[in-house]
Formats: structure tokens, C-alpha cells, sequence
């Protein structure tokens, strides 16, 4: 036996094993500019690719903890409902699906709604999940919405939505489409106690969401780049057989158009509503200066200098009589 055999080869093993595993989630590619991007840098960015600003689908968790003051929020329960009420079943049971989505998530449905404060002022946020069963609108969301809506009425709260939804849960026929009036009706209790309600669409904000409560808001806010629309890009082109515009359906060209108020990036998206529920609640007009506290030169007293001149037309009156 040589030192070969003896020596160097048994620690052979021992060296390869010290090997360390990357994780399978270190790096994440830019779905825009397919740059590489470090995981822990994505965080810091909040989603946003920090080479093209190409906005990412962001959790819903990380979005509350992004809106709510110091990240802290209470979560409204979602009331329960019949989990497969038409016992449905394409290659594989909506049942089974429903808690396939609940434990990838940690949800129970694609539709998380959440109080606490933002800015300092009490506010009720919903915000819809993609990553369940890409944010379909069902039964459990159609009420997490109505138990939301009553939140806010009950705290006189302004009442803000995120959206992203692929549209109607089709697993659950006709009671997924009543989802749109049962939203549009909590919407109307809302407006009649005289509180804001803020749409902000997120990518992709289509189907029934978008024909529905998604463009009911008081104001209409859109991250950008997000697709928004009722039917797809392919879909309409192969109805109407025509070739559809660049930028067809992103927020910057709904803007374009007066069907979105304003494109927020989201780094700006909590001081911006802030900013908004300011000026629809009335606090901006609280908040300004006095005339005097303004710098610069004033506009003349109309009425203190139409009383001097009546006062001087007197005097020369009297001065006229007295001669």
C-alpha cells in the first residue's frame, strides 16, 4: 500500500463533501429585461428589478407590511362558504385544487383584506392574491370583499383595493358571476357613508374583476406596466381580425386614454394615496396657510379700498357743502 491509497485517497470524500449547496432561490431572472438579480436585493427593491424598474407580481403579505405604518395591520377574517358547491371536476376536483391553493399560499382565498393605519389615518386595504388560483373571483372572495367594505363603513374608513385577477372562478359557474353585482352593491353602502374608495390595479387586472368592482373606484391608480383589460391581447385580435396598437392595454396607455387617474410606481404608491385620501377628505384645504403666513406681495383689499374711497367721496361732499 503506497500514501496514495493510504493517505490521500480517504480524505478525498471528506473534501467533496464540504462542498456548499446554492440555494435554488439566490438569484431570480427580470421577467422585462431578463437581467439576473440577487434575492435579497429583489426585497430591498420591493419587487421592482432594480436594471429596467420592471414592476414584479408582489406577496400579499409584503405589500400589507408596505402600506400599513411600521408594517403593522390587523387581518379581517374571511367568512366561511361551501367549498365546492357545484362539486366540480375537470382533470382533477375543485376541491382538491381549493386546498392545493391554500397550501402554496397560506390563504384561504385570493382575497386578503387587512385594517391599521396609513399615513395615520385609519384605513381598511384589500388586496387580491394571484398566486391563488391567479386571483379568481369566487364565493369566499365575493364575501371577504362585503366583510371588508362593512369594515370600513363601521370604522368610517376609507376603503382601498389592489387588484390582480385573472377574472371569474369558472369551478364555480353563475355563483362566481354574482360576485360582480354583490361587489357593486357593497361599493354603493360605501359611497352613501360618504368614504373614499381607491382602486389601484396591479398586473394583470382582467375578466370579471375589471368589469366589475375594479373600475368603480373614486380615483384609479395602476402600477406601471400592468395589463389591464377584459379579454386578452390574442382574443381580440382574432375577433376583430386587427393589428392592436403598441402598448395596448398597460396602464401608461389606459392613462393615455383618461381610463386610469394616474400610473404610481410602487415605491410612491403609500405616500401618493395618502396624498389622495388628503384632498378627498378635506385635510389639504385644513393644511393651508394663512394669507399672512404666505411670503411675497399681496393682492389689494378690494372692500378696505372701496370703503376708503367712499370715505373720501363723503369728505369732499361735505367739504363741497360747507363752502
Amino acid at each position: 500500500m503506497s500514501w496514495l491509497t493510504d493517505y490521500v485517497r480517504p480524505r478525498i470524500p471528506g473534501f467533496s463533501a464540504k462542498k456548499k449547496e446554492v440555494p435554488d432561490d439566490l438569484w431570480t431572472s427580470c421577467p422585462s429585461c431578463q437581467q439576473m438579480i440577487y434575492a435579497p436585493l429583489l426585497s430591498e427593491t420591493h419587487r421592482c428589478c432594480p436594471h429596467c424598474e420592471h414592476h414584479m407580481r408582489m406577496p400579499m403579505l409584503e405589500r400589507f407590511a408596505l402600506l400599513f405604518d411600521d408594517g403593522q395591520f390587523e387581518r379581517i377574517d374571511i367568512p366561511s362558504v361551501a367549498a365546492d358547491p357545484l362539486k366540480f371536476k375537470d382533470l382533477k376536483r375543485y376541491g382538491d385544487r381549493l386546498k392545493d391553493a391554500q397550501t402554496k399560499t397560506g390563504e384561504k382565498d385570493s382575497l386578503g383584506a387587512a385594517h391599521g393605519l396609513m399615513g395615520g389615518r385609519e384605513v381598511v386595504v384589500a388586496i387580491m392574491n394571484f398566486a391563488f388560483m391567479g386571483g379568481s373571483m369566487g364565493m369566499a372572495m365575493g364575501e371577504t370583499f362585503v366583510k371588508a367594505a362593512e369594515k370600513a363603513i363601521e370604522a368610517k374608513a376609507p376603503f382601498i383595493i389592489f387588484t390582480a385577477s385573472g377574472g371569474a372562478r369558472m369551478q364555480e359557474g353563475i355563483l362566481s358571476l354574482m360576485q360582480m353585482p354583490r361587489t357593486t352593491v357593497a361599493l354603493q353602502m360605501v359611497k352613501e357613508a360618504g368614504l373614499p374608495y381607491l382602486v389601484v390595479l396591479t398586473d394583470p387586472t382582467t375578466g370579471g374583476v375589471s368589469a366589475s368592482f375594479a373600475m368603480l373606484g373614486d380615483l384609479t391608480l395602476a402600477e406601471p406596466g400592468a395589463q389591464i383589460g377584459f379579454a386578452g391581447k390574442r382574443v381580440i385580435k382574432q375577433t376583430t381580425g386587427e393589428d392592436l396598437p403598441d402598448g395596448f392595454q398597460t396602464a401608461e396607455f389606459l392613462q393615455e386614454r383618461g381610463i386610469i387617474d394616474v400610473v404610481v410606481a410602487r415605491k410612491d404608491m403609500k405616500d401618493k394615496l395618502v396624498q389622495l385620501l388628503s384632498l378627498l377628505l378635506g385635510d389639504a384645504l385644513l393644511e393651508l396657510p394663512s394669507p399672512e403666513e404666505v411670503p411675497g406681495e399681496r393682492l389689494p383689499d378690494v372692500a378696505a379700498e372701496e370703503g376708503s374711497q367712499d370715505a373720501t367721496s363723503d369728505d369732499a361732499a361735505t367739504e363741497a357743502k360747507d363752502a
